[in-house]
C-alpha cells in the first residue's frame, strides 16, 4: 500500500524569505522530509494540507497553522517560550523555528551533542532567524534613521530570486525550490560553524581570561592572551558577565592566522558589535607602520596600528604585550 506524501501549504505568487525558510526547516523533520510543497491561497486547498505556513490568517500550533499576518498576532519567541529573551515579532520562519527548532537541530548535531542544543538554538535564532522575523514584520533595526541600508542579507537575496516584473517565461515553483536550497545551504553552514568552530573556542577564551586575572605580572592584569586565533568576542562578553568582571580587561592578544605576527586588539565597549572601544591603541601610533612605528613607540618589531586604533601588530608576543601595556599606562595620565 502506497503512502500518501504529506503536504506543506504556503502562498503562491511573490515569495519571501520567511516562508522559504519555514518550508526548508519543516522538510528537515522526518515527518515532512518527503512532503509536497503546495503553493496556493485557496482556503479549500489549504485545508487539505497537513501543515500551513505564512498564509491562512491562523496561528494554532495544535492545528499546525503558522501564519503571522492577522491583526491580533503579536507573538515573540519570549511570549511563547518565556525562557527565551528574544522579543522580535515572529514571522512564519520564527514560528516554525520556535516550535520545531530543537528537534531540527538535534537531528543535525546528534544526541551526543545534546549539551550544546540550548546554546545552539539561541544562537541560531539570534544570528539567523531573528533578522528574517524583523525584516518580514517591518521591525526597524535601530531607533532613528539608518545611515545606510543592507541589501545583501538573506531576505534580500531570496527576494532577488523572484522573477522580474517584465519576465514572462518562468517556473515560479522552480524558483521557490532554488530559494529553499539557498537558505538551506546557509542554515547548514551556520549550524556547522557554531557547533564545530564557534563553541569550541569558548574554552580558549576562558583559559585566557583566567590567566589574565590570576597573573602575578602587573603588565598582564588587563591583557588576555589567547593560545591561538579564534572567534572570541561573544564568549568574552558572556564569560565577563558570568564572572562579574566587566571592563577589567582592556586588550586581547592573539597570533595572526598566518603565524607571522601577534595582534593586539582593543575590546569593543558594551558589546561585540560596537565600534567604540574600551581603550584604543595609542593615538600617535595610529596609521603608522613598520620602522616608523617602532621609532615612535620605542618598541621593536612593530608592524602596524590601524588608523582607528582598534588593532595593531608586532612580530613578537613580547612586542604586542608592550604595545598594549604602554597604551594602558598612557591612558592613566591623559
Amino acid at each position: 500500500m502506497s503512502v500518501v506524501p504529506k503536504k506543506i501549504g504556503t502562498h503562491n505568487g511573490v515569495f519571501h524569505c520567511d516562508e522559504v525558510v519555514a518550508c526548508n526547516l519543516l522538510k528537515r523533520l522526518p515527518e515532512y522530509k518527503d512532503a509536497e510543497i503546495v503553493r496556493t491561497r485557496d482556503p479549500k486547498v489549504l485545508e487539505t494540507c497537513d501543515i500551513v505556513v505564512d498564509v491562512g490568517a491562523i496561528y494554532d500550533h495544535e492545528k499546525k497553522r503558522y501564519d503571522h499576518h492577522q491583526r491580533e498576532f503579536n507573538e515573540t519567541l519570549k511570549s511563547i517560550r518565556p525562557d527565551k529573551p528574544f522579543e522580535i515579532k515572529l514571522s512564519s520562519a520564527g514560528l516554525v523555528f520556535c516550535h520545531y527548532g530543537e528537534q531540527i537541530l538535534r537531528g543535525m548535531i546528534g544526541k551526543e551533542n545534546e549539551s550544546l542544543l540550548d546554546i545552539l538554538y539561541n544562537k541560531m535564532y539570534e544570528t539567523f532567524v531573528m533578522e528574517i522575523d524583523g525584516i518580514d514584520n517591518g521591525v526597524n533595526i535601530c531607533d532613528g534613521e539608518q545611515r545606510y541600508q543592507i541589501h545583501t542579507n538573506l531576505s534580500s537575496r531570496v527576494g532577488h530570486l523572484n522573477p522580474s516584473w517584465n519576465e514572462t517565461d518562468f517556473d515560479e515553483n522552480a524558483l521557490f525550490r532554488a530559494a529553499m536550497a539557498m537558505v538551506g545551504a546557509e542554515f547548514d553552514e551556520r549550524v556547522r560553524y557554531y557547533s564545530t568552530a564557534w563553541w569550541p573556542a569558548r574554552s580558549i577564551v576562558q583559559e585566557a581570561i583566567n590567566k589574565c586575572l590570576n597573573s602575578s605580572d602587573p603588565k598582564l592584569k588587563q591583557i588576555a592572551i589567547f593560545d591561538q586565533c579564534c572567534p572570541w568576542k561573544d564568549h568574552f562578553y558572556s564569560i565577563e558577565e558570568e564572572m562579574q568582571i566587566e571592563d577589567k580587561i582592556k586588550f586581547v592578544i592573539f597570533e595572526s592566522s598566518d603565524k607571522q605576527t601577534w595582534r593586539v586588539q582593543g575590546i569593543p565597549k558594551g558589546n561585540a558589535r560596537s565600534f567604540v572601544l574600551r581603550l584604543p591603541l595609542h593615538e600617535k601610533w595610529r596609521g603608522v607602520r613598520d620602522e616608523d612605528l617602532s621609532s615612535i613607540s620605542g618598541i621593536e618589531g612593530c608592524v602596524f596600528v590601524h588608523a582607528s586604533g582598534f588593532i595593531g601588530g608586532n612580530k613578537t608576543l613580547e612586542g604586542a604585550i608592550e604595545m598594549a601595556w604602554q597604551t594602558i599606562e598612557k591612558s592613566k595620565t591623559d
